[in-house]
């Protein structure tokens, strides 16, 4: 409660506010000072900057920066009757020609969240994968081009710039039937595209075979101490020239791991863990085969336990 002037008792007196009408009284008399105020605070908690006066939240949902027009829309209501009134028609008409590009926008955006959450990605990589659909949708470059494939890319190079990659074959798993083939050329065209933008080449971050070993470990749920094996062993691996792609290294090690424990997994399993066919792992066991004495780790396996292991 706050103390003001009562025209009726004649000196300051304590007030009561009334919310659910929106009266001020005074506590003394009970005359109503103010009716029908308007209350300015926030609808709901907002945990954000709690210290200070300033409450931006008042009504709307959150801004989006990649959106012109974000939580401040009005929507022109539609008259009744089948005449109707000229003027409101025709700015129900225009603000449909005109909300076009951003339902669109928030349609993808909507997509691409879609997809984080089922491959478990943290916001900056949706946040910078919106980024870049809205770098595309600015150029007009998305018209004529498979939406689904465009998004999909989006979220793959935006993984790739956030040192967190995901394979094409992850992407695609979760991608609204995009083939591996059309998110490669969209991959190509948005970097092409994004290139022209800036001048210079678009940074996609380098891939190592490390970046998913803890993934596809979690994926054949392998013990602790394998896990942290097979990372030593992926490290090792890069000091040889091994010519595989790190998705391949990294399903070889796997491989090599489990067949120096107790708990031994098919190939079968890891090829569905990882993505990778069973043959190609098969022929990078043939390259990393003579590495195996430097790549494994010496408190894990011993020469004795190697030289049991399958010759190519």
């Amino acid at each position: 409660m706050s103390d003001a002037y009562c025209t009726d008792c004649k000196k300051e007196t304590e007030l009561v506010v009334d919310h659910s009408a929106g009266d001020t009284l005074c506590s003394e008399c009970g005359l109503v000072l103010e009716s029908h105020s308007i209350d300015e605070t926030s609808e709901w908690r907002t945990f954000a900057n709690e210290s200070s006066n300033a409450d931006p939240n008042r009504v709307g949902g959150p801004t989006n920066p990649l959106l012109a027009d974000s939580a401040l829309t009005t929507v022109i209501a539609k008259t009744n009757g089948s005449s109707g009134d000229f003027l409101s028609n025709s700015l129900g008409r225009w603000q449909n020609r005109n909300g076009n590009n951003e339902r669109g926008l928030l349609q993808a955006f909507k997509t691409i969240a879609t997809m984080s959450d089922r491959l478990g990605l943290v916001g900056t990589i949706k946040d910078r994968a919106n980024e870049i659909f809205k770098r595309l949708e600015d150029q007009k470059s998305t018209r004529g081009r498979n939406q689904d494939a465009l998004l999909a890319a989006c979220l793959y190079i935006s993984c790739r710039q956030e040192d967190k990659p995901r394979t094409i074959k992850e992407i695609c798993s979760v991608a609204n039937g995009a083939t591996k083939k059309e998110m490669g050329r969209a991959k190509d065209f948005i970097v092409k595209t994004l290139g022209l933008e800036t001048g210079h080449s678009v940074e996609m971050g380098a891939i190592h075979a490390g970046d998913f070993m803890k993934r596809f470990c979690s994926n054949l749920g392998m013990s602790h101490q394998a896990v942290r094996a097979a990372e030593e062993a992926v490290k090792k691996s890069e000091e040889f020239d091994i010519r595989r792609s790190p998705i391949s290294i990294a399903a070889v090690v796997i491989y090599i791991i489990t067949q120096l424990s107790d708990d031994k997994k098919p190939l079968k399993d890891i090829a569905i863990a990882t993505g990778v066919a069973e043959g190609t792992i098969r022929n990078s066991y043939k390259d990393l085969y003579p590495h195996l004495t430097k790549i494994a780790p010496s408190w894990y396996a011993k020469e004795e336990d190697l030289k049991n292991l399958s010759s190519p």
